[in-house]
């Protein structure tokens, strides 16, 4: 797997810095976040360093596409997949993103309202 070394998310991946996890197989990562905007707020991530979506190519496609179909596992564990729930991405500074390592948002247990996430 790539990783960046100075990669919040791949030192989580690595185990170098403890999460919560909800979920792992050989491609994604799945953990709370430590600053949930919700009652519910999982992180996923492909385990390979992927900067953004700006990023994803034909050789690494694969992973956005094994977060796709995790997300529905997740929901159904969390118990939201029939209340419903948020996914989101931050893309690049004036997009929110603040950790360079693709992931998305899992957000959701209540009512959500029009705010904007960032991470």
């Amino acid at each position: 797997m790539v990783k960046d070394n100075n990669c919040l998310f791949c030192k989580i991946i690595a185990n170098e810095i403890p999460s919560k996890k909800v979920y792992e197989d050989e491609s994604v990562y799945a953990f709370h976040d430590i600053n949930p905007a919700a009652p519910i707020h999982i992180i996923i991530i492909p385990k390979p360093h992927i900067e953004s979506v700006n990023s994803v190519s034909n050789s690494n496609s694969k992973y956005l596409s094994k977060i796709f179909e995790v997300i529905p596992v997740i929901v159904e564990t969390m118990k939201i997949k029939e209340r419903g729930y948020r996914v989101i991405t931050n893309i690049g500074e004036e997009g929110g993103q603040t950790i360079n390592h693709l992931h998305f948002h899992i957000i959701g247990g209540k009512k959500l309202d029009t705010k904007i996430i960032n991470d």
